[in-house]
């Protein structure tokens, strides 16, 4: 198990693949990511990573996370978040963790704080339908009625759906795909929406629920500023090829005429059954009319014959 990462949430935009189709993203920044701490089996009882992200005055961190920070010789975070890993997947503290821990194709889980709405009625908050909008109603159109029931039980059962404090709660957003990394400016670009409004903060880890990529790097992807100097910036706004997802293949004109021909004989099949049919039931109702008017035919040749038997 790797450790995740803390990202701060860019905004939204859109990339585009080489035959033009457009993807939607969220941009993640990694803000001078790293490790600030280890928890070790033998002395705390697990294995862990403690890192750190952005920047802080000293002034505004507590005395004891400043004694943390300098002990681990970096400087004061603004964001702290523990990681459990596997025993191999420790890293050094100081270690900086770049983008290129994740790579494109790979699926992620998101977690974060969701935007805050304030105080919300029930319609906007429960999307309830709100009371008869006629003057019948007066001045309560949008309120969301009764709560509770007679005298007993007397009370308003915990949880009721009403009117209160809507968004601001922890929200994971799973098996996210990243479409794009970006090493040297420490970007994520993650398929879709993500938790948070613009400059939160939020951790992103491998997706628990699927296997892990087979190409990233374990047990992390550490920063090596050499390397990125050195590194071709690759052309902006395209997805790249790990995370391009081929559109099935549309038929040929020989496979579109012969669907086309099949429909055509299935209709005129279709046609014929239904034709055959009326026949069929119009030759049950004459048979059944005749019937019926035998038998009445029937029925009145005894009347007659027993009319001719009282003149004689």
């Amino acid at each position: 198990m790797r450790t995740g990462v803390i990202a701060k949430k860019v905004g939204m935009t859109r990339l585009f693949q080489a035959d033009g189709r457009h993807v939607p993203v969220t941009v993640l920044q990694l803000d001078e990511l790293q490790v600030v701490g280890r928890r070790e089996a033998d002395r705390d009882g697990y294995t862990a990573v403690q890192l750190g992200a952005g920047k802080a005055k000293a002034k505004n961190v507590a005395k004891p996370q400043r004694a943390a920070f300098g002990k681990a010789e970096v400087e004061p975070k603004a964001r702290v978040a523990e990681f459990r890993v596997a025993d191999d997947a420790l890293l050094d503290v100081g270690a900086e963790i770049s983008a290129e821990h994740f790579v494109a194709g790979q699926f992620v889980d998101v977690a974060g704080v969701t935007q805050g709405k304030g105080f919300a009625g029930a319609m906007k908050r429960w999307n309830f339908g709100g009371l008869r909008a006629t003057h019948g109603v007066s001045v309560s159109h949008r309120s969301h009625g009764s709560t509770g029931n007679r005298q007993d039980p007397g009370r308003v059962f915990k949880n009721k759906k009403m009117a209160g404090h809507m968004g601001a709660r922890n929200r994971t957003q799973q098996n996210l795909e990243v479409v794009r990394t970006d090493p040297i400016r420490g970007l994520l670009f993650i398929k879709g929406s993500v938790p948070g409004h613009k400059g939160s903060w939020l951790t992103v880890t491998d997706a628990i629920k699927l296997p892990r990529h087979d190409d990233v790097p374990y047990p992390a992807g550490i920063l090596d500023k050499k390397k990125l100097s050195e590194a071709d910036i690759p052309e902006a706004g395209l997805v790249d090829d790990a995370a391009v997802h081929e559109i099935p293949a549309l038929p040929s004109d020989e496979e579109v005429a012969a669907i086309a021909a099949e429909q055509e004989a299935g209709a005129a099949a279709a046609a014929e059954a239904a034709e055959a049919a009326e026949a069929d039931a119009a030759d049950a109702a004459q048979a059944e009319d005749n019937e019926k008017a035998a038998s009445v035919e029937e029925a009145a040749k005894p009347a007659s014959d027993a009319d001719e038997g009282k003149e004689g």
